[in-house]
């Protein structure tokens, strides 16, 4: 039989905003407490008092903190590198494609800082680059073998810690923050130490901003 407290974390795991709130400590703990009250007495199965739920919900509030504090995402001393005017070209995998991508590679002069992140996915094979290379490259392949095509782009990206790169729920803490700013994320590509994230290109500022702010929480 689950508890009052496990209850209570999994209804607020489930409501992404509603646990940025409640970590932020904008949310009137008592109001939640009523609102939780009817499916938390129905999931435990058993009477439950509006105190044992808006008890759950402070504690749980103070483990949100405490667990931010202590969750080192950024090093103090991280960069952040900014390269505009990207586009995202999505295409169907097949052997046509595959046998294209080297060229993709001497297309690109890395030389000169030209940005090119290529991801294969299970049906699909997604290429991020300049936009000045954008006719060059859909000229490659197959009009039927591009799904997708999005301009206007830009990309963000950041180091992180190593300890960062073995946490669970480092993603989360990040996304969490931009989600917050109504920023839209169209694409996340990640290394070992090295996070990117492909936003349009209005958002840039506002991403750099919110991530120079969580890399300041850290100095």
């Amino acid at each position: 039989m689950p508890t009052v407290a496990h209850v209570v974390t999994k209804l607020v795991t489930e409501k992404p905003f509603l646990h940025e709130a409640l970590r932020r400590g904008i949310i009137n703990h008592a109001a939640l407490a009523e609102e939780f009250l009817p499916e938390v007495r129905t999931t435990v199965g058993h009477e439950v008092t509006f105190s044992a739920v808006n008890m759950a919900i402070r504690r749980l509030s103070e483990r949100l903190a405490q667990r931010e504090v202590e969750h080192v995402i950024f090093d103090k001393d991280s960069d952040i590198t900014v390269r505009s005017h990207l586009v995202e070209i999505t295409l169907f995998k097949s052997a046509a494609v595959q046998e294209r991508i080297p060229e993709l590679y001497r297309m690109i002069d890395m030389g000169r800082g030209d940005f090119l992140t290529i991801t294969q996915g299970m049906n699909e094979v997604m290429l991020i680059t300049g936009a000045r290379y954008r006719e060059r490259m859909l000229a490659l392949f197959e009009q039927r073998s591009v799904r997708k095509v999005i301009g206007g782009l830009s990309s963000v990206s950041v180091h992180i810690s190593e300890q960062a790169a073995q946490d669970s729920g480092m993603f989360y803490l990040v996304t969490r923050s931009l989600a917050w700013e109504n920023v839209n994320i169209v694409d996340i590509v990640s290394t070992y130490t090295e996070l990117t994230f492909i936003v349009m290109e209005r958002d840039t500022g506002k991403t750099f901003d919110l991530l120079k702010e969580l890399i300041g929480k850290r100095a």
